[in-house]
């Protein structure tokens, strides 16, 4: 924690002058009493005080000084907030090999799932964009924070054959470029979810992909999603689709992001709400004194209550 007034942080001096004043003065009051040497008559004029009790308000009094000595020197925080213009792509795979169902009930339905809790956890103001791809890829919904138009974009994807990755991060990252007018002067902070079980078979390749990437400081974070052991049927055959992950791991490693492997639904979840609590925020150094006094205040009112409570007067 910072001060950008710590010049008042100087009141703490006569505050603390107040309560070695106030300790004093209680000691000498104490020695006064055993001075009196007549401890029957001592009981009977001053029978027993308070105790602790009387101690109380003025310690919550003092409390209340300094808490607003505190606030007048504007303290500040890093506190986590939502980046303005934040922009998430989301890049699908929608080829064949997501029809496998070693990811129950299949890897397609699975991801599904996820992609719309995904989308119903963002903060509202987040622009939020879908990319479909299989031998080609096309933005389905261009970043925006209408998140119906998302679920409703999920929910009508359908699988297709071919997995052009390379053309998902080029499709994704020229969503984010016209986001709004001063996005290629003043990009906005973007950053693409892709998920994708296989390698790479058409369309520009993902080292291409990745550089570019790079060039424009988007982070890509990939998901490997399905297990080594995954099947599909195509044609009366069974065609073995096991997942790729060292391609996803290359990619988001030379871009920025993460990898992560997801071979079941709820490890599918898991990884986007780690995800989304990650690319969305950024931390910023934000004034707390409204804190500082609204704790005052309480130990103001505290102060009072006690003191009325227990001693009849407001101290």
């Amino acid at each position: 924690m910072t001060f950008l007034s710590p010049v008042w942080l100087l009141l703490l001096i006569p505050v603390l002058a107040i309560a070695i004043v106030y300790v004093v003065m209680h000691l000498r009051r104490s020695q006064y009493a055993v001075r009196f040497t007549n401890l029957d008559l001592l009981d009977k004029v001053a029978p027993k005080g308070p105790g602790w009790r009387r101690h109380v308000p003025a310690a919550l009094f003092g409390v209340m000084l300094v808490l607003l000595v505190v606030g007048y020197a504007r303290p500040t925080a890093e506190v986590r907030v939502p980046r303005e213009r934040a922009t998430i792509m989301v890049a699908f795979d929608v080829s064949a090999s997501m029809r496998a169902t070693d990811v129950a009930p299949n890897r397609f339905a699975a991801a599904q799932n996820a992609a719309r809790q995904f989308v119903r956890d963002l903060p509202p103001r987040f622009n939020l964009g879908l990319v479909a791809f299989s031998s080609t890829a096309a933005v389905t919904v261009a970043p925006t924070t209408d998140r119906n138009a998302v679920l409703n974009a999920i929910d009508r994807l359908e699988t297709d054959s071919g997995t052009a990755i390379g053309e998902a991060v080029f499709s994704s990252l020229q969503a984010i470029s016209t986001l709004d007018a001063q996005a290629d002067e003043e990009p906005p902070p973007a950053h693409i979810v892709l998920l994708s079980d296989g390698s790479n078979t058409t369309g520009r390749d993902v080292p291409e992909a990745a550089t570019e990437a790079g060039t424009r400081r988007v982070p890509v974070t990939t998901i490997a999603y399905g297990t080594e052991e995954g099947v599909i049927e195509l044609s009366g055959r069974t065609v073995p689709v096991p997942v790729d992950g060292p391609a996803l791991k290359s990619l988001a490693d030379s871009t920025g992001g993460g990898f992560y492997e997801a071979a079941s639904g709820d490890e599918l979840q898991a990884v986007y709400d780690d995800i989304g609590t990650s690319v969305g925020y950024q931390m910023e150094r934000q004034e707390i004194w409204p804190w500082f006094v609204g704790l005052a205040l309480i130990g103001a009112v505290l102060a009072a209550g006690t003191s009325m409570l227990w001693f009849s007067r407001i101290p």
